[in-house]
């Protein structure tokens, strides 16, 4: 393998480590599907027979949780408008005591009375309605399309930037057809990568079932917590600790962004400018292209950020570009921050379009209300509640899951403001702030394999939450919409068949919806978490807890 990777051009022993994981996972999916054999297909496929430990049930309810929003999504934010951020995740430290304390045990019980393996089969028998259970269906393939296509840009992104180096990825991306090119607006090797991560994530969820789902959750939330505690120190070691960064974010101003063109210092004909190109401008100002532009006659105007810190410029300055000059046309300050010292340090944080600022206080008392109401309302945590093995399961798996979203987010706030020093100029691709900030710590330490775990940690998070939404789509599908219109006996075979191939189906959709996917990937995970919440959170509570309902 490395010797390929070496004649390939793009030897990377991140890449190395990051395909022995990945092999892991592979694996784990083929053993469950071996132990799956000879129990019944539904309960299994779907519920793991009812039978989770606390390990497996914490860590597949966490590591579901802790999906590409938290290491894609939420990272970037971080970067783009500062500490804030902390106030915005601040009540995910107690997200498990109202999602698993609030609903653990009585819907475990339900469930096992009546045999439910879907959140749509419980109220369906509950309200004794058909077409309620259709409903619950239908709202649950609806967001979870939108959270999947979240996942689905997350790990695209992720394997772009393994896969970057390597000769052979950029020549493969670039001799796809021209009509293959314009299905996505993201580039070849996006388009590449989502095939790739799309094929994968498929193939062993719907081969390994919902045991293969738990068991990689297991592996993967450790992975998460080693990789975010990993990054965490390098990120640390190279800003010279919490207390010199917070000094060196005491001195940054949010950039600006604006229109320039470009022109060769000793003239000539046409010259291409890879996005993210550093250029300094015809005053002295430092830009940086947030797409591709070139120098030619015909002087197409290229979107570029503009470093507004001179503390910051200087830093940059040994990347500058020296042969071409850039002439600002247009720019556009921050609404909120412009100009302003420490502006990163403090609520609300800055905001380029909003002049209240990112996060103002009201609204980050909001935050700490949706992330434990929407959390409490999503089918996907609830499943994993039918499926635990008992009340001691569930009382210890509260105090796991909330020592582990603590040892996952506050970590993330210190490693992704500390990036703004490290890796400056990210806003104009914040949605890869995640993978670029591994590969740049452990290059920085000569440790460039250890990558391969850090950016498995964000992988392992998508992966973990893809597989989930997956197997909660399909059974929605099988089982309250095809069994329930048959009516009668249908056999194992029949179900089993149909349960792979709607997974295969919503998966390949899913890969189709993600070729034009929107700039910030949190904003799908926030609209899908608050829609989810807000559709099934009160018929659930009070079709569990009261009577007359």
């Amino acid at each position: 393998m490395s010797g390929f990777l070496a004649a390939a051009g793009g030897f990377s022993p991140a890449l190395i480590t990051f395909l022995v994981y990945t092999l892991a996972v592979f694996s784990l999916a083929i053993i469950a599907n071996r132990l799956r054999k000879g129990s019944n297909f539904l309960s299994e496929y779907f519920l793991g027979s009812r039978g989770l430990g606390v390990w497996a049930f914490a860590l597949t309810l966490a590591a579901t949780s802790s999906s590409g929003g938290s290491f894609m999504g939420f990272p970037s934010k971080i970067y783009t408008h500062g500490w804030s951020l902390g106030l915005w995740i601040g009540s995910y430290m107690v997200v498990p005591i109202c999602v698993m304390g609030l609903l653990g045990k009585r819907m475990n019980e339900v469930a096992r009375t009546a045999e439910a393996i879907t959140i749509p089969d419980v109220l369906r028998d509950r309200f004794r309605s058909v077409a309620f259970g259709l409903t619950s269906v239908s709202l649950i393939v609806f967001f979870m399309t939108f959270n999947l296509i979240a996942q689905f840009k997350g790990g695209s992104t992720i394997l772009k930037t393994l896969l970057g180096p390597i000769d052979a990825f950029t020549s493969s991306a670039a001799s796809l057809p021209d009509w293959v090119s314009s299905l996505c607006s993201q580039g070849n090797e996006y388009l590449l990568c989502l095939v790739v991560f799309g094929v994968a994530v498929i193939v062993y969820t719907t081969y390994g079932g919902f045991h293969a789902v738990v068991w990689t959750d297991v592996m993967q939330g450790l992975v998460m917590l080693a990789g975010v505690l990993i990054l965490l120190a390098l990120t640390l070691s190279q800003v010279g600790g919490l207390e010199n960064a917070t000094r060196q974010l005491e001195k940054q101003t949010p950039p600006e962004f604006g229109t320039a063109i470009f022109f060769a210092e000793a003239g000539g004909g046409e010259l291409s400018l890879p996005k993210g190109t550093w250029l300094a401008s015809e005053n002295g100002e430092i830009v940086r292209l947030k797409e591709a532009g070139s120098v030619s006659t015909e002087e197409m105007p290229v979107e570029v950020l503009i470093v507004t810190s001179g503390e910051e410029a200087g830093r940059i300055a040994g990347e500058v570009r020296r042969d071409v000059k850039a002439r600002i046309l247009e720019r556009e300050p921050y609404k909120y921050g412009a100009g302003q010292e420490g502006v990163y340090l403090t609520a609300p944080g800055p905001h380029r379009t909003k002049p209240e600022g990112f996060l103002p206080v009201l609204l980050a008392l909001s935050f700490f209300a949706f992330w434990n109401f929407s959390g409490a309302g999503q089918p996907s945590y609830m499943v994993r509640q039918m499926a635990y093995r008992d009340t001691v399961v569930l009382r210890r798996s509260i105090l796991f899951v909330g020592v582990f979203f603590t040892l996952i987010y506050l970590p993330l706030v210190l490693i992704f403001t500390s990036a703004r020093i490290l890796l400056p100029g990210m806003e104009i691709s914040p949605d890869r702030i995640m993978p670029e900030m591994a590969r740049a710590v452990t290059e920085q330490a000569g440790v460039p394999w250890l990558a391969g775990i850090l950016v498995a940690a964000p992988f392992a998070a998508i992966m973990s939450s893809v597989d989930s939404f997956l197997l909660l789509v399909s059974s929605g599908v099988v089982r309250d919409v095809y069994q329930q219109k048959k009516k009668g006996e249908v056999s194992e075979k029949t179900i089993a068949r149909l349960s792979r191939l709607t997974t295969v189906v919503v998966g390949a959709l899913a890969v189709i919806f993600a070729l034009n996917p929107p700039k910030f990937l949190q904003t799908l995970i926030v609209f899908a978490s608050g829609g989810l919440g807000a559709t099934f959170l009160v018929p659930v509570i009070m079709g569990l807890y009261w009577k007359r309902m």
